[in-house]
């Protein structure tokens, strides 16, 4: 058997194609959860127009617009990964991977930052400072914190995720040959950046 029907072989065994029906379900599955979440934050955001806006005011939008840049970057990083791979740059493909994770890193620390800055000032959940605030203002600080939670769990599930890649591809597992496993973890890293997309204006840029 040569390489190419060895190949063959190898990705028929595997089914790719289901395995990549199977991600995207997950993904899907994913999108219900926080679609909730945004129509929750949509439905309370209407009611509470006024104490949304003036509670956006103490967001640090240079912190937001900056994890923006960087989960934006950690994107093509991992995009550029799974091509490096798929041309048998092996090296350079592991290289991309840990750019990404260190993007992500660097989105937790300057959510860590940002959130110190907020437990600071009393902007957390049933603080004195906050129970002081209207419903609305209340509300808004609490939907902040699970949704924003939530995503910051998302993307250490992702970094978690690609450590794996990075050790599956060092052994030779993702391969030119091989490397679905690669690019579903890449569309979990995508998703992750896309929600962010959405939560950043949401309680970042509300005017």
């Amino acid at each position: 058997m040569n390489n190419i029907e060895h190949a063959e072989s190898q990705a028929l065994h595997r089914d790719d194609v289901r395995s990549r029906m199977g991600m995207w379900l997950f993904l899907f599955s994913e999108l219900l959860l926080f679609g909730g979440l945004f129509l929750m934050y949509s439905v309370y955001r209407f009611i509470h127009q006024k104490d949304f806006s003036i509670a956006s005011k103490e967001m640090n939008t240079f912190l937001g617009t900056l994890n923006t840049i960087i989960l934006l970057t950690s994107s093509l990083t991992m995009a550029l990964s799974i091509t490096a791979i798929k041309r048998g740059m092996k090296r350079l493909s592991i290289s991309l991977q840990l750019i990404t994770i260190l993007f992500g890193l660097a989105f937790l620390v300057n959510k860590f930052v940002e959130w110190s800055a907020e437990f600071h000032k009393g902007n957390f959940p049933d603080s004195s400072v906050m129970l002081s605030k209207p419903p609305g203002q209340i509300l808004y600080f609490g939907l902040y914190y699970s949704m924003v939670g939530l995503h910051g769990l998302h993307v250490i599930a992702g970094m978690s995720i690609i450590c794996f890649m990075i050790y599956f591809t060092i052994k030779g597992h993702i391969n030119e040959n091989n490397y679905v496993k690669l690019e579903a973890a890449g569309l979990y890293w995508h998703l992750v950046d896309i929600i962010w997309i959405f939560l950043f204006p949401l309680f970042y840029l509300i005017t």
